[in-house]
């Protein structure tokens, strides 16, 4: 699998007027998260969200982001002896990318209120990648909560891509022959620990020797990578070629603190609301800019589970 570039922040872009080793989360509960911990915070976004280690980085310094992407090759010919060689150029296309906001909110303690900002976002840094990367992987790739034009889930249905039926050998090479009636080549795999008690069944025999599509040593099916996500459904599997998925970056996260809100979006075990100040909680919101596209939905295409017949 490629290596994914971590995000090289601009700390003169994006400067701060505090020191977070000065003041406390009480005094600054308003902002940008200091230059230092956006970086590890955006960094272990990018090498967790499968997304990211996937799709293609574009580098982004606006909300919006025009780019061009590879969208066919040059043709070659056979050719006649003393013919002229026939030649065709390289095919780019514009899209267009729109960063949207992804917002997650994580209750703390009261105590994190005396805490400097620095010692704050250093205990913080990883529930916040946590829920960035998970918020994220939901929304663009199985249309959860989606604040962008488009889902790799939607995609595969707009493409006709989706296989109904159990994760067989011949179910695998037929998702695989779908995306390359439209001249396209999966890269990789995006499946769930879940299934690979059924992928490890999945084989054809060839006279006495029998031929297996999945890889556990290597965790790959057909010689290319999977990637585990756990918010996918068991008996569904994603495949596609990931050049034609972009996503981008443009600002540092943002954010608030709130001491004495009820969160209607986070309930207790018996269902309650949450109440920040009967609690004694304070909630930590956090907005992060992301950019996400799909330029080619016949890219990409999916096996899920047969509807099991009612009665």
């Amino acid at each position: 699998m490629k290596n994914k570039r971590l995000m090289n922040m601009n700390l003169q872009y994006f400067a701060q007027t505090w020191n977070p080793d000065n003041v406390t989360v009480y005094e600054t509960k308003e902002g940008k998260i200091p230059d230092k911990y956006n970086t590890l915070i955006v960094n272990e976004v990018m090498e967790n969200s499968k997304i990211m280690q996937l799709a293609k980085y574009e580098e982004m310094t606006d909300k919006e982001k025009k780019f061009e992407y590879f969208a066919e090759g040059p043709g070659a010919y056979w050719v006649g002896e003393g013919e002229k060689i026939k030649t065709s150029k390289p095919k780019w296309l514009q899209a267009t990318m729109v960063a949207k906001k992804l917002g997650v909110i994580i209750p703390v303690s009261r105590e994190y209120l005396h805490y400097k900002m620095s010692d704050f976002f250093t205990v913080m840094q990883p529930k916040i990648a946590e829920a960035f990367y998970k918020k994220f992987d939901a929304a663009a790739l199985l249309n959860t909560d989606n604040p962008f034009p488009q889902s790799l889930e939607e995609s595969v249905v707009a493409a006709a891509n989706v296989i109904n039926g159990p994760l067989t050998y011949d179910n695998i090479l037929a998702l695989e022959d779908a995306l390359g009636e439209n001249e396209f080549e999966p890269n990789a795999f995006i499946s769930n620990r879940k299934n690979r008690t059924e992928l490890r069944s999945a084989a054809q025999t060839v006279g006495t020797n029998v031929e297996f599509i999945y890889d556990r040593a290597t965790n790959t099916i057909d010689g290319l990578p999977v990637v585990d996500l756990k918010a996918l459904a068991k008996g569904e599997l994603y495949a596609g070629d990931f050049n034609y998925m972009f996503y981008g970056i443009p600002y540092n996260i943002s954010f608030k603190i709130s001491e004495d809100a009820q969160l209607s979006t986070l309930t207790n075990e018996d269902g309650t609301p949450v109440n920040l100040f009967e609690q004694e909680l304070v909630a930590l919101r956090a907005t992060m800019d992301v950019g996400f596209m799909i330029v080619k939905d016949e890219a990409f295409g999916k096996i899920e589970p047969a509807d099991t017949p009612e009665g």
